[in-house]
């Protein structure tokens, strides 16, 4: 954001054009994220520039070495760590990439982590359809919104934190992985584990088209229905055979309303597959399903009723199973996150912003679940830049106009939990 633009919104925080009343925005933090936007900028076009899909372990590798080098600079102490300890689901890898641990010692006591995510869903060889580029107050590029404008936030908050002089925190650990869009099977036990010992998570996702900043996350599961029968031919001898697709369709018209809209407990069969040729009867049948939930118990009593459930057969020589599992937990918002929220929300007045803080589950599963699983501290997620098309073909952008604003508020959030300002 050019220096007119903040000078405007001083002049619209001082008229009174926002709700309540504003403190005074701190011109240095303002001129220090002023100083980073086009740094920022460049290290997105260079994090877009290098290809990292979630199985793409050559360019993991390549991009984490790239964040490690960033983060040393800037006087972390990096290691990046190589999972073992993985959490196998349905289509789990046999490697993930690895994890960029960062630690920044300062002199307090708070322990503050910012959290992102290094891989995409684009296969290698998309870069060339989406590469970086600026039209505008748009800067486009594969990966840019989810979540390399993340990574290039944290960075960059670090680096003015450096630049401040500012060492107040205890410790400020980065960590950035690159297997969220597979459900993070490596590294959510790391997230997890250092998330517990943390006073506050602040997890860099986008922040929507409005900059919102949630404090609840849906939970994502899945569920996995076989159904194993016997092949016949089905012209001659039918009745041979134990129809798998028969048994499927039974056990999928059982198993349709078990979602209950008014918990937030969403089960919808997606996919389905059954038989080889037209003229056999089917052996084998398969369907796969997208859960979510709001709380982590319903996804145990959603798992219970599907193994009730499927015990009610169609066909008695029919064998049918069902496997079900909770590839992201929810995140719930608790008191601590909705404090330090509305302490966001005062830091965004200052320059004459509103924000938005949504504490009910309103999409997709992010990390920041993970991080709060064991927390005794806030965790709160959209911290990243306003965007865009995030895994689309040809559109995904953040609006460079957020740059400024949201390293003034990752910044002053920082600074404020360590000096015990938020109240």
């Amino acid at each position: 954001m050019p220096t007119s633009s903040f000078r405007v919104l001083a002049i619209a925080a001082a008229i009174g054009l926002t709700t309540g009343v504003q403190a005074a925005p701190r011109a240095d933090i303002q001129q220090a994220a002023q100083a980073q936007q086009q740094p920022m900028l460049d290290t997105m076009r260079d994090l877009v520039n290098i290809e990292s899909g979630s199985k793409d372990l050559e360019g993991l590798a390549k991009i984490a070495a790239l964040i490690g080098d960033r983060l040393k600079a800037l006087g972390g102490k990096v290691e990046l760590i190589s999972p073992t300890e993985i959490f196998r689901m349905d289509d789990t890898p046999e490697k993930v990439g690895q994890v960029v641990h960062a630690e920044f010692k300062g002199t307090g006591s708070r322990k503050i982590m910012l959290i992102a995510h290094m891989d995409t869903v684009y296969l290698k060889g998309m870069l060339k359809d989406q590469p970086f580029r600026v039209e505008g107050d748009k800067a486009y590029g594969l990966g840019i919104a989810d979540d390399k404008q993340g990574v290039a936030a944290i960075i960059h908050t670090v680096a003015m934190l450096q630049q401040l002089g500012f060492r107040d925190y205890g410790t400020l650990t980065v960590l950035i992985n690159g297997d969220e869009e597979i459900s993070s099977p490596g590294a959510r036990a790391t997230i997890t584990r250092l998330g517990a010992e943390q006073d506050v998570v602040l997890s860099f996702e986008g922040g929507g088209t409005d900059g919102s900043l949630r404090l609840a996350t849906s939970g994502i599961g899945a569920a996995y229905l076989d159904v194993v029968g016997k092949t016949s031919h089905a012209g001659a001898r039918p009745e041979g055979g134990v129809n798998a697709l028969y048994e499927l369709s039974h056990q999928l018209l059982q198993l349709k309303d078990l979602s209950q809209n008014d918990r937030g407990l969403k089960l919808n069969w997606t996919v389905a597959k059954a038989g080889t040729n037209r003229n056999v009867i089917p052996g084998e049948a398969s369907a796969q399903a997208d859960a979510r939930a709001l709380k982590v118990s319903d996804f145990d009593a959603l798992e219970k009723s599907l193994r009730e459930k499927v015990q009610n057969k169609l066909l008695p020589d029919a064998k049918v199973s069902v496997k079900f599992e909770v590839r992201r937990p929810p995140l719930e918002a608790s008191d601590a996150a909705r404090k330090l929220a509305a302490h966001g929300r005062a830091v965004y007045e200052e320059i004459g912003l509103p924000m938005k803080v949504l504490d009910v589950a309103t999409g997709g599963g992010t990390d920041a679940a993970f991080a709060a699983l064991k927390s005794r501290g806030a965790v709160i997620e959209g911290m990243g830049l306003s965007g865009f098309g995030a895994h689309s073909n040809d559109a995904e952008y953040v609006q460079i106009g957020t740059i400024v604003p949201r390293l003034y508020l990752a910044t002053r959030l920082v600074m404020d939990v360590s000096q015990d300002k938020v109240k």
